[in-house]
């Protein structure tokens, strides 16, 4: 992972491959932002003219490289657009320094070392800049050839040119504040397991199924000294979880339920984090159209995104009890899978009458919810690429938020916006409930086709234990990006939902939820 270290030095004066600084769009053409002037001194106070006269224009995620001037150490200045300059007394979003720290560290993707001179007046900024730096350096190498014929998997051997920015120099900042520390500290930690999403939404099914993601679960329980339990198909077929097995039962690889959990002396609440593992969505019986399928590894994306909060929770040994779920399954067509008609009996002793086999991710997540409730955590929050209905309704950027408790709802909502998570939240509407009155069964797995993913939360929301408060987060927009990259955001997995499941158990840990 790209290195990060905080630095006294100015952007004049840093010995790296290349300068950053950013840009904005002023009333009158470019601005050059706070943290570049000794750049902009060096160009004679010219800067933002010599990069107006390259076709800059300071908006957002715009980048621009030109050869340094005399009297700068590093042999590039890379100048980077933060969007419009805000007003004189305001200082830029953290957001908007974020998704330039990313565009930043993407283009100088095979460079060894570059000096960030992007504003940095409070350590609540530098770790915005931090965050998003290596977030943008992400790289997905493991499957690529190294040039001499051989799979570059388990190796080092990386073509130079494509590795990612080996270190990001946060320049201006304080190494001894202990503010400025904690921010590069956390920022390392929570980029770290935003990339270890990543990297397994990324791998592809063959490598990984329900019984390798288990195995990366205790392999990081080990690592750092969490608690996990995994229960395969033996001890699901025991204990009733019906969902599961009923989703996976049409695969080779059965499934797994895999409890991961840290745990802190001095905690007094407790989070469960419940999510969906499908680790390849075929849809089974009901099978997708063609199209529809190439993505489908990422149907496990919010297990990821539960998994890495719970190491990230860990790694900053946040005071709070924070237990994840990870539901996971493999929903495939063959002589043994569930059909359409079938009646499940559920870890909970509901029934559910399968309408749509490719409807299977609220049938994992229900035994889930179901479980997770029985250790009456203080917040239930599940996250999944549960609809489609989701994306048409939010678009590819945004993931929806309903739960039980209007206050939480609104809670989960400021906490995502707060971190840079895109999201919005939902209602959930109880006339759309009759709509999955089975004549056979307690409940169907499908109801009204208008407002599916509403639908779909009231289905989860009948799992969750009595008095829980419970939250939904439905990625299925934001989870994979299938476009260029932008920003910070690469293309393919983006580790969704981490960053507001780690920002609500730092919340939790304080005290500010109630």
């Amino acid at each position: 992972m790209t290195a990060l270290t905080l630095s006294t030095s100015s952007a004049a004066t840093v010995r790296a491959d290349a300068v950053v600084v950013g840009v904005a769009k002023g009333a009158k053409g470019v601005v050059v932002a706070p943290g570049a002037e000794a750049v902009d001194k060096a160009f004679g106070g010219k800067l933002a003219a010599v990069l107006e006269t390259l076709g800059a224009s300071g908006a957002e995620g715009e980048v621009t490289k030109l050869p340094a001037a005399d009297g700068l150490k590093a042999p590039v200045v890379l100048a980077v657009g933060l969007g419009e300059a805000p007003g004189k007394d305001d200082g830029y979003d953290n957001e908007a320094l974020r998704r330039a720290a990313g565009s930043a560290a993407r283009a100088l993707t095979g460079s060894k070392k570059a000096g960030f001179a992007l504003p940095v007046e409070d350590a609540e900024a530098a770790a915005a800049v931090s965050e998003g730096a290596l977030l943008g350096a992400y790289s997905f190498t493991a499957y690529r050839s190294n040039g001499n014929g051989q799979n570059a998997k388990g190796t080092k051997k990386n073509d130079a040119k494509s590795a990612p920015l080996a270190e990001v120099a946060l320049l201006g900042t304080k190494p001894r504040d202990k503010d400025f520390k904690a921010a590069a500290e956390r920022s390392q930690a929570l980029a770290a397991e935003i990339n270890r999403a990543r990297d397994l939404i990324n791998m592809p099914p063959n490598d990984l199924d329900p019984k390798a993601f288990a195995a990366e679960a205790q392999a990081a329980a080990k690592e750092f000294g969490l608690k996990v339990e995994v229960l395969d198909e033996k001890a699901l077929k025991k204990g009733g979880y019906g969902g599961l097995l009923g989703v996976g039962q049409g695969a080779e690889t059965p499934p797994r339920l895999v409890r991961i959990a840290h745990t802190h002396a001095k905690a007094t609440k407790t989070l469960a984090l419940v999510g969906k593992g499908i680790t390849y969505d075929s849809g089974g019986i009901s099978l997708k159209p063609a199209g529809h399928n190439e993505t489908m590894k990422c149907d496990m994306s919010g297990a990821a995104a539960v998994f890495a909060a719970v190491v990230a929770a860990a790694r900053l040994g946040l005071e709070v009890n924070v237990t994840g779920w990870l539901a996971l399954a493999e929903n495939m067509p063959s002589g043994s899978a569930t059909r359409p008609g079938d009646v499940l009996t559920m870890y909970s002793g509901k029934t559910v009458e399968v309408l749509n086999t490719d409807a299977e991710g609220r049938l994992v997540l229900a035994d889930a919810l179901t479980r997770a409730s029985e250790e009456t955590p203080d917040a239930i929050v599940d996250v999944a690429t549960l609809t489609g209905a989701m994306v048409l309704a939010l678009g590819n950027r945004t993931f929806g938020i309903m739960a039980n408790d209007d206050a939480f709802r609104t809670s989960v909502h400021e906490i995502a916006e707060e971190v840079g998570e895109q999201s919005w939240p939902m209602p959930m509407p109880s006339e759309l409930r009759k709509g999955m009155d089975s004549p056979v069964a307690d409940i169907a797995n499908m109801g009204e086709r208008m407002g599916g993913g509403l639908v779909a939360g009231l289905f989860l929301k009948e799992f969750v234990g009595e008095g829980i408060t419970w939250a939904h987060l439905d990625i299925a927009g934001p989870a994979f990006h299938e476009g260029a990259p932008w920003g910070y955001t690469p293309k393919g997995g983006t580790g969704s939902a981490v960053r507001t499941l780690v920002r609500l158990a730092e919340r939790t840990a304080a005290g500010d939820l109630g």
